[in-house]
């Protein structure tokens, strides 16, 4: 476990990393270590998966949902900045889709209202903001390997941190309040990631960078196919933003037919995600208006993309969506 701890802090430009056991994990451990808790409100997205907000209410706070940039589907900063409050605590941009959020601007919003920024990075392993790396934007991150991840452990998750005592407060939390054993210092949890899972991690870590050119090489040429289209708007990158593709994902009016369409052509394509957050029964009571948020939801569309796909697939997905 520690061998993929110290790689890993190469990825995030020499931060300190604690792995568990889950990416939700990761969030519930990261808020936790920050001091995060009841009474606390902590401003998300709701254009995600549910684990976000999740995490958020498992440490006794609320999460606060603000509405999304409809081209990044990233937080839109100027909504955060109208939802923070007197209880806000902290704000967790999701790096959807392999994204960058905003973090200039997001971050400038913490630095007038002293709060916590805690990047939920769960899809966006190397990503980057210009020459800064996803994980390395806020006070901490939480990162997922989960099967479906850029890189995976099996399951898992890692917190990271420029903190060493949010870390080591990480490491209490995870392992039942104890760095040594019989030594509880707290009332933890178990939450750490076995050493199987690391191993498999070590190893998908060297292999990340090729799974990446992949995916945007496979992007590229989706691109190519899609620019112009008059039905199917293919992703936009920020401007001087690296996108590593968890999905590749397009937004067309029509969104159910030509899912439809796909499907007969035997190229599969899925939603991610059908119903904002804050439209599920958990939730609902905050009463959010988020009117981006919902059109997304009812646009999106996520194509076959990664290292699982030959260039000769990429390129018939491609030809599939523009016909």
């Amino acid at each position: 476990m520690a061998e993929l701890e110290e790689a890993f802090s190469s990825l995030v430009d020499g931060r300190v990393c604690v792995a568990v056991s889950s990416g939700t994990a990761a969030l519930h451990l990261a808020l936790l270590a920050n001091g995060v808790g009841p009474g606390d409100e902590v401003i998300v997205p709701s254009f995600t998966f549910a684990a976000t907000a999740n995490a958020v209410r498992l440490t006794g706070a609320e999460p606060i949902f603000a509405d999304i940039d409809p081209v990044t589907f990233c937080l839109d900063p100027a909504a955060v900045a109208a939802a923070v409050g007197p209880r806000t605590a902290a704000l967790m941009p999701v790096h959807l889709y392999g994204q960058p959020a905003d973090m200039t601007a997001i971050g400038e919003v913490a630095r007038r209202s002293g709060l916590l920024v805690i990047e939920d990075a769960a899809q966006a392993h190397a990503a980057a903001d210009g020459d800064r790396p996803v994980g390395a934007l806020g006070d901490a991150a939480a990162f997922s390997f989960y099967p479906t991840k850029n890189m995976t452990t099996g399951e898992g998750g890692m917190v990271v941190t420029a903190d060493h005592s949010v870390a080591r407060r990480v490491r209490l939390l995870r392992n039942q309040g104890m760095e040594r054993q019989y030594e509880n210092e707290v009332v933890g949890y178990n939450l750490r990631m076995t050493d199987i899972a690391a191993a498999i991690g070590v190893v998908q870590l060297r292999r990340l960078a090729g799974f990446t050119q992949q995916r945007q090489a496979h992007a590229a040429v989706i691109d190519a196919a899609l620019a112009g289209h008059p039905h199917v708007t293919p992703p936009a990158v920020r401007s001087g933003c690296t996108h590593v593709y968890h999905q590749y994902t397009v937004r067309s009016a029509d969104r159910d037919a030509l899912q439809l369409r796909l499907g007969q052509r035997g190229v599969e394509s899925r939603v991610y995600y059908p119903t904002p957050v804050h439209l599920l029964a958990p939730f609902a009571a905050a009463g959010a208006e988020l009117p981006e948020t919902d059109r997304a939801a009812a646009e999106v569309l996520s194509l076959p993309i990664g290292p699982h796909l030959s260039d000769e697939e990429a390129a018939a997905v491609a030809a599939a969506v523009a016909a």
